[in-house]
């Protein structure tokens, strides 16, 4: 009997790989062709990328919801096409070591903590009119681009301030809400502080739960001769879903889940929970509607 994988891998993405590059080689790996990623990474980004499989699949767009940390080099004098440095430099002033120091830097983030707006960067896959942004980008076509309102929870620099060849360079910590580009957060910096600027390196460490202390790379994967054996590796779906709250509902009830009924009179505090049979099933994921205490049916997770 073929062994099924059924939950989330913390996949530790190497750099120069897309998302769907990675996405293509598990599917390989893991003998099945249910397999999505959880949000795109930039093919020079490296980190955590939590990996769904088989009916964990239907689970991505709530872990693609979840907030993420980051750590990054930021580097003040230059700005590029791409705003990270792999693009062509667009921009530069040179700053002498005492134009800026630690406190100015400091209080610049301090300021960008909370409810930002962002537009998001010409090379990237956000779409206007049908069309990804980096495809206009590549014909040397411009568009106006869509405005976001992001949240960044934490901002903090963690290195000293390293002048060298006319740049700032430093390093800093981010907590941020879906949506956010750090690519444009190190623009942003720099703009503040009247340079221009990018971001030099970037890697996430977390992805909601999910932390690069439990994440595995490609080549370690490949490394190992079966699917059990890497199924090892795998988060099983009853554990991913006990990150939303939980009710229980009685036997008398369970068909009426099973087949999608709505819940009424939700008494809960919480917008997102999973329902379970008396046996610990669980059954499926709901959610509470916009200003009642009634819930209807996100995703099925029960198997009859």
């Amino acid at each position: 009997m073929k062994l099924e994988p059924n939950g989330v891998l913390v996949l530790d993405k190497d750099r120069g790989m897309t998302s769907h590059d990675c996405v293509f080689k598990l599917r390989k790996l893991f003998q099945t062709k249910k397999v999505g990623h959880t949000g795109t990474l930039d093919p020079e980004v490296t980190g955590v990328l939590p990996i769904c499989l088989g009916r964990a699949t239907k689970l991505s767009r709530f872990l693609t919801d979840e907030g993420k940390r980051y750590v990054a080099e930021v580097t003040i004098g230059t700005a590029t096409m791409t705003e990270d440095a792999h693009g062509e430099v667009v921009e530069q002033k040179l700053i002498a070591e005492n134009e800026l120091d630690e406190d100015q830097i400091d209080e610049v983030m301090g300021r960008l903590i909370g409810t930002i707006e962002q537009v998001p960067p010409y090379y990237s896959a956000v779409k206007v009119n049908g069309k990804k942004l980096y495809e206009y980008a590549r014909k040397g076509q411009t568009v106006e681009r869509p405005r976001r309102m992001v949240e960044i929870h934490r901002l903090k620099r963690t290195s000293a301030l390293a002048f060298e060849d006319g740049v700032c360079r430093f390093r800093m910590e981010i907590d941020c809400g879906k949506g956010t580009y750090i690519r444009t957060l190190a623009v942003q910096i720099g703009e503040r502080l009247g340079y221009p600027a990018h971001m030099s390196e970037l890697r996430r460490t977390s992805s909601g739960s999910f932390e690069e202390g439990g994440a595995v790379s490609l080549d370690a994967l490949q490394a190992l001769d079966t699917v059990e054996e890497r199924m090892a590796h795998v988060v099983p779906l009853e554990d991913v879903i006990k990150r939303w709250p939980a009710i229980t509902i009685p036997k008398n009830r369970e068909r009426y889940i099973r087949n999608g009924g709505k819940l009424n009179g939700i008494s809960l505090e919480f917008d997102l929970f999973t329902v379970y049979n008396e046996e610990g099933i669980p059954l499926a994921l709901y959610r509470r509607q916009d200003g009642t205490t009634d819930a209807t049916v996100e995703v099925m997770l029960a198997i009859d």
